[in-house]
């Protein structure tokens, strides 16, 4: 970087510093400002490279809403990006309701992140000063609850403060639009196209955030009977009178969900599930775990040495704004070489043991079929789940954005351990209903001296046994994603396991009347099927693969194990492909 580059650099961060409203980011700017023009090269080239990455871009608003970094500059999240978000928001309502008399209704919640509360506050204050009529939600409270608010309070927009299972150092904020603002099947779904493009051209005209107008009170805290109404509809999708008894051990993974779990188990009738108490509190900075995800190795160790302990029946994990759960179960000494005596469940064994207890309780709703959904790279057993119990199955892109629009919704799920059980009410992943729901299936088989594992043998039997797995590939570079893209679209592969590969579809042109998306789908004569996409959150390229192994003469067990060997040598075949392996 020449002296005119970084004096361009150096005027940009201050322009940046002089409109923004927060004191402590203003500190940070002139401290990075500071180092860079030091002249002490130990310090100056590290501080120029952290001044560039702040300043180089902003945060893109997209259906995801925000998510990044904290701190300051307009590529990390901080209260002036914030603010502009919400006059953006602000605006996208104004004029998507210009004819309307009635003030948009906006409910704003927060997790227990570094600055959440800040900026819902913040958020609140933008929306009111607009000419909006803001809800704030009485603490920080799970992603779902936010969700489950934007409906019952018939809001037209809803606000979540929350990066949901990212690194501590990262906080983000998720758009919902219902009521007036959207009255299709999706209403009170988070955003999608082109909705986030709207939204997102409203925030690049807001003003700098100093000159953002906000109002210094004017908005409402919702009352608490908002999260008992939450239980309440929770509660509601259990069946009455159903076995309770089971022994849990709950975490949340040092998020907001804890407290609200344990009402939910204990509304429902449950004993008491036994709460990490390492987890159970909230804190920012997720000190047990090295990443704040339940699919992540070694997050479940805690909950899985209490559950060994006191011999429990169940380990329940939510992510920090429990909007996803995950389940493992004791296996008797057969679980995985790491873990012989408890084996985490995956997403789509959870999704399909939902859907297929849920279609078990009855028929048709109102004189129609049910519905069903997953997303395009979840495993295909739901749709044959749902074949067997006379239910409508449809595929969506990836995301509960789309799985959430589907019309007359009874369940969906995505591979990624989110569930949504009670479309009704939550019109988005909710983990808490979800644990509410595979605990009553868990009780329920357990008085017949059976488990999970038990009905996922079932399962396989009815079905064929459907093996899933995934691998990622994260990139520093995101050239790097489309060079591997490019490698096996031009040199794709003949065989996968031996098996020829019979179709490659683009994602990006349509498949299934789907709208495109990034990624590609190849399919084998033996009826595997990989999934290669790239991320949309981070910087990694994402395989799924699914193998589907028929359960005829040979045992279950027998057929895991043809399903681990095929996986794995689909893995090696598709790493060939990539140009990693």
């Amino acid at each position: 970087m020449d002296e005119t580059e970084l004096a361009g650099l150096v005027d940009r961060a201050t322009h940046w510093r002089d409109a923004d409203p927060d004191p402590r980011t203003r500190l940070e700017v002139d401290r990075l400002i500071e180092l860079v023009t030091s002249g002490d090269s130990t310090v100056s080239g590290e501080a120029r490279d952290e001044l560039q990455q702040r300043f180089a871009g902003s945060l893109q608003f997209g259906t995801a809403g925000l998510r990044g970094a904290l701190g300051a500059g307009p590529n990390r999240m901080n209260r002036a990006v914030v603010i502009r978000a919400a006059a953006g928001i602000a605006a996208h309502l104004r004029a998507t309701l210009k004819n309307d008399d009635r003030p948009p209704r906006v409910v704003v919640g927060y997790d227990a992140r570094h600055d959440s509360d800040v900026f819902a506050r913040d958020t609140c204050a933008v929306l009111t000063a607009a000419g909006c009529e803001a809800r704030l939600l009485p603490g920080p409270l799970p992603t779902p609850v936010l969700a489950f608010a934007l409906r019952r309070l018939e809001a037209e927009a809803g606000i979540m403060v929350t990066a949901s299972h990212n690194p501590p150092q990262d906080n983000g904020y998720k758009v919902y639009l219902g009521g007036r603002a959207d009255s299709s099947p999706g209403s009170g779904a988070q955003i999608v196209p082109p909705t986030d493009d709207h939204i997102a051209h409203q925030i690049a005209h807001a003003p700098p955030a100093i000159d953002v107008p906000m109002a210094t009170d004017g908005w409402q805290v919702t009352g608490p009977q908002i999260v008992d109404e939450y239980l309440a509809s929770a509660g509601a999708v259990l069946t009455a009178g159903a076995a309770r008894q089971i022994d849990i051990v709950l975490t949340p993974m040092h998020g907001v969900g804890g407290e609200t779990a344990a009402r939910a188990f204990a509304a429902a009738g449950f004993p008491a599930p036994y709460l990490v108490p390492e987890q159970a509190t909230p804190d920012p900075d997720f000190p047990t775990v090295s990443f704040p995800n339940p699919e992540e190795p070694g997050a479940l160790d805690l909950a899985l040495r209490a559950a060994r302990e006191r011999g429990a029946d169940l380990v329940i994990a939510n992510d920090p704004d429990a909007d996803r759960c995950a389940v493992a179960v004791p296996t008797g000494g057969a679980g995985t070489a790491d873990d012989p005596d408890w084996r985490m469940l995956r997403g789509d064994e959870v999704g399909a043991l939902l859907g297929d207890y849920l279609l078990s309780s009855g028929g048709g709703t109102g004189g129609h079929k049910k519905t069903v959904a997953s997303s395009i790279v979840s495993s295909q057993l739901l749709a044959r789940v749902a074949r067997s119990h006379g239910a409508r199955h449809l595929e969506t892109l990836t995301g509960f954005k789309w799985l959430a629009r589907v019309p007359d919704l009874t369940y969906a799920y995505e591979e990624a351990l989110g569930y949504c059980v009670a479309p009704g009410s939550v019109r988005d992943k909710d983990g808490i209903s979800a644990a509410l729901l595979i605990a009553e299936y868990a009780a329920r088989l357990r008085a017949e001296g059976r488990t999970l594992l038990d009905a996922l043998d079932d399962l396989a039997r009815r079905h064929g046994l459907h093996a899933t797995d995934q691998f990622s590939v994260r990139v520093d570079d995101l050239a790097q994603i489309t060079a591997m893209l490019e490698r096996i679209t031009q040199h794709p592969p003949a065989t996968l396991a031996g098996a020829a590969v019979k179709t490659c579809e683009d994602l990006g042109e349509g498949v299934d009347g789907l709208p495109g998306t990034p990624g590609l789908r190849y399919r084998t004569t033996d009826g595997d099927r990989v999934i290669i996409r790239p991320s949309g959150t981070e910087p990694k390229l994402k395989c799924y693969l699914e193998v589907v192994i028929p359960v005829g003469g040979e045992s279950v067990a027998e057929a895991r194990a043809t399903a681990a060997e095929r996986l794995a040598r689909i893995t090696a075949d598709v790493s060939t492909a990539l140009g990693i392996g």
